[in-house]
């Protein structure tokens, strides 16, 4: 299964730091079991916010270099307040150290001034084709696609 839990991007500083929106809606498959009758965003999918916002800001940076963001580690996650449907979650990520192979970042998720999450987790980054050059064709493809993603979240914002 894959998650698309960023909803709009809109603002980046490549190397920096990036803002982004995820609202979320009733709608959303894994509220019906989590929990009946009081649907709430799970923590780790709070946290897998922070982490596709991170991947984001890495994309941005290394002007899509990399197929494959991954994440590594995560220290001092903390849960705030519940993010119940019909919330808005505004996500802030910034980088706090990097070098070629990985990323750390520092991020934090709030709704209505209120904290949701937060917490330090670490990106790694690598091509398919480094681990076997069968692959390259493949890297190329993800890439390409992120980029129309990318695309579709500048959008978003875009219009409002």
């Amino acid at each position: 299964m894959q998650f698309n839990l960023i909803d709009k991007i809109v603002d980046c500083q490549p190397g920096k730091q990036l803002t982004a929106i995820k609202n979320l809606t009733l709608g959303e498959e894994y509220l019906g079991d989590h929990f009946p009758g009081f649907p709430v965003m799970p923590g780790v999918l709070m946290l897998q916010t922070l982490v596709e916002a991170g991947s984001w800001l890495l994309r941005d940076t290394d002007h899509y270099r990399y197929s494959i963001i991954a994440m590594r580690e995560a220290k001092n996650v903390k849960y705030g307040s519940f993010m119940e449907p019909g919330k808005t979650m505004t996500v802030h990520v910034e980088i706090v150290e990097a070098d070629e192979n990985a990323a750390v970042f520092k991020g934090k998720g709030e709704s209505g001034g209120v904290s949701t999450v937060s917490g330090r987790f670490t990106l790694a980054k690598y091509n398919l084709a480094d681990r076997n050059p069968l692959f390259a064709e493949l890297d190329k493809e993800i890439v390409n696609s992120l980029k129309r993603r990318h695309l579709l979240l500048w959008s978003v914002a875009a219009k409002g």
